[in-house]
């Protein structure tokens, strides 16, 4: 892949057979490109780079989400930002509670990407 746009689904064989970190590198890319400030860089396009492997991946529950957030009026870039906080909560947790099964973790993320709305995303 030469670029990255969040705006856009990446293909995603395209996607997949690109290296993690040209991933990382392209997603932190188009944040530098378009001069967006972030408190943690790297940390951001590594959870972009999560979603959009889960999206590529077919990952049901995530593709549900996008879409039905982006049919209550997100756009997919602010879209990814939604799914993506939820993931950070849960990634945040799994640090916390380190006896807690990771298996545990996802489904429960799962569920909160299902209950997860633009409206909440946009109060949260």
């Amino acid at each position: 892949m030469d670029s990255y746009n969040p705006d856009l689904s990446p293909t995603p064989a395209d996607w997949l057979q690109t290296d993690e970190g040209e991933r990382i590198g392209l997603v932190s890319s188009y944040h530098r490109r378009k001069k967006i400030k972030l408190p943690n860089p790297r940390l951001h396009a590594v959870i972009h780079v999560v979603v959009e492997n889960q999206l590529a991946l077919r990952e049901e529950v995530v593709l549900k989400t996008l879409a039905r957030l982006q049919g209550e009026g997100l756009g997919r870039h602010d879209a990814l930002h939604a799914i993506g906080s939820v993931l950070a909560e849960d990634l945040y947790t799994l640090m916390q509670e380190g006896d807690s099964s990771s298996g545990e973790i996802y489904q429960r993320y799962l569920e909160r990407l299902q209950r997860l709305t633009a409206k909440s995303w946009r109060a949260g």
